[in-house]
């Protein structure tokens, strides 16, 4: 596997959920904006896509029902866990 490429898929995915969650809080305040709805939307849409594609490639990131299962066993299980991945 190649370590780098998964950690860039991984700051993506940080990236993009910094941008969802920062825009989440700033639409409790201005649920009007429509701008902010779009932006949202985008990046809301951009972060399951790249979840959809690394998991696609390495796994689940998270278990509790949050991911599907996509073969017939169990992957959560395999190796690296998300956490210990070397950046």
């Amino acid at each position: 596997m190649d370590n780098h490429n998964q950690a860039q898929w991984l700051h993506q995915i940080q990236q993009l959920e910094f941008v969802t969650a920062e825009l989440n809080l700033y639409l409790d305040t201005h649920p009007e904006d429509q701008q902010a709805l779009a932006m949202y939307n985008k990046a809301h849409h951009e972060l399951m896509q790249a979840l959809r594609n690394y998991e696609q490639i390495y796994g689940p990131l998270l278990s509790f029902g949050f991911s599907p299962v996509m073969h017939s066993y169990w992957k959560w299980v395999d190796s690296p866990w998300p956490w210990e991945i070397q950046y």
